[in-house]
């Protein structure tokens, strides 16, 4: 994987515009020791051991999460773990927060949720993992069994100063998707570039369907197409204007072009399938599957989301990645690395670090692949979950080591008390434009507007 290539060079992120959501670990079999030097296969007395996690249940569910603890607390006698899980785990813990009686391990997913990451953040309110990652028990650093250049990443350490206050959880990676059976039954090659996704349009139209489709009132999964779109045309200084809130951003050519791609899906005549604004994650997926949309953003966790969905005959997944827009240049894909945390103000942060060591244990990736069909951002891990995850799945992480590029990044930490919610101005205005209620122009506009706003906060701030 082009991990030292592509994540420590972008400031690469877990926070995407909608979905990723995930359950899974187990005991380990490998034999480590923890940092009270105890076997991980062994028992341990742990004192004082009640430990309170929340935890998203989104696509991966819970089970994962419900079994991992009863390993732990199998493996370590008197302690006691409560799990509260919930689609909207943020308006579950956010008053124990307010209060200063947060869980002590939380794992946040879900677009909807992701903002109280942000606000613990800002607030300095999260405990420097760093040691847990640094420390050599004998058999080498936990943080050499994570992918290259995850935990140097702003999404694991945001105050730039190399400590780690985010734990990296399931990886996955997200592009267009399309009907592989369609496509390798009547031969239909799938584009390397824009120019040919959008010629793709008669042909899309001869098998009745429209050339695409994007989970309309979640205009955040577009973020997979578009973060991918501005490196491949303006690299890493493209990407840091985007993320670092530089509002000549939304004058350049990048800009005009990138989001020019996601406006012609509206205007051309079947670029967009009808109705396609008004329509959830599950409404807009199913009918892609059931024939109605050639292509949709998604990631790897979907062929699991919607395993119990109605579909076109012999449908199967497959995985294209995101076009460039010259020819001969690398298919490219958005990553995605979703973030444990342990509050500051956690009532039990010793145990919360066993317990998080424990999630990264051999058994415990095998178990999460099992349970939930993920795959962690650790080395190695999606050989480890082979036998659990599809062939297709396991196809698209191996892409990655084959050449395919992974992009990602995260919106810079706006001021505390800031106004806005920049990835909810960026993406959520995208509505407009493909409801053609907003021009192009009038949409770089206002994001100008909010640009020059968080800067001049942000540089208020530092006063």
């Amino acid at each position: 994987m082009k991990w030292n290539k592509i994540l420590s060079a972008v400031s690469v992120c877990a926070l995407s515009a909608s979905l990723l959501a995930g359950c899974g670990s187990s005991t380990s079999d490998t034999g480590t020791t923890d940092a009270a030097g105890t076997s991980e296969g062994g028992s341990k007395k742990v004192e004082n051991g009640e430990l309170n996690i929340a935890v998203f249940q989104g696509g991966y569910g819970r089970e994962y999460w419900d079994q991992v603890s009863e390993e732990f607390m199998k493996d370590h006698p008197g302690t006691k773990i409560n799990i509260t899980a919930s689609p909207k785990i943020a308006e579950l813990v956010r008053p124990k927060i307010v209060a200063g009686n947060p869980p002590d391990l939380m794992y946040i997913a879900g677009g909807d949720n992701l903002p109280i990451l942000d606000g613990l953040i800002k607030d300095n309110a999260l405990t420097d993992l760093s040691d847990i990652f640094n420390t050599d028990d004998g058999s080498g650093a936990l943080k050499d069994k994570m992918l290259p250049g995850v935990l140097e990443s702003r999404s694991m350490a945001p105050y730039g100063d190399g400590k780690i206050y985010l734990a990296p959880f399931n990886f996955g990676v997200l592009g267009l998707w399309y009907n592989k059976t369609l496509f390798d039954g009547k031969s239909i090659q799938t584009p390397k570039t824009w120019d040919e996704l959008f010629a793709m349009n008669a042909t899309a139209k001869d098998n009745g369907r429209a050339l695409f489709t994007y989970q309309g009132l979640y205009p955040g999964y577009l973020d997979e197409v578009i973060i991918p779109s501005i490196y491949d045309l303006g690299g890493q200084k493209a990407l840091d204007q985007f993320f670092d809130y530089d509002p000549e951003f939304w004058k350049s050519d990048v800009f005009k072009q990138v989001w020019g791609n996601i406006l012609k899906f509206a205007t051309e005549d079947n670029g967009l399938m009808k109705g396609t604004v008004a329509l959830n994650h599950t409404q807009a997926q199913t009918a892609f599957m059931q024939g109605k949309a050639m292509f949709i953003p998604n990631g790897t966790w979907f062929e699991d989301e919607m395993k119990d969905a109605p579909r076109e005959d012999g449908f199967q997944f497959g995985f294209l990645g995101i076009p460039s827009f010259q020819s001969g240049s690398s298919v490219k894909a958005m990553s995605q690395i979703e973030q444990i945390v342990i509050p500051a103000k956690a009532k039990n942060p010793e145990l919360a670090a066993e317990f998080l060591k424990y999630i990264y244990t051999d058994k415990s990736i095998k178990l999460n692949a099992e349970k939930s069909k993920a795959v962690m951002a650790v080395k190695d891990a999606a050989d480890l979950a082979k036998p659990y995850i599809s062939e297709t799945t396991y196809n698209v992480y191996k892409a990655v080591d084959n050449g395919m590029e992974l992009v990602n990044g995260t919106f810079k930490t706006v001021a505390k008390g800031s106004r806005y919610s920049p990835k909810d101005e960026v993406y959520k205005t995208i509505s407009s434009l493909m409801n053609k209620q907003m021009t192009l122009e009038q949409y770089s506009d206002k994001m100008y507007k909010m640009y020059t706003d968080v800067s001049k906060e942000l540089k208020d701030s530092a006063e």
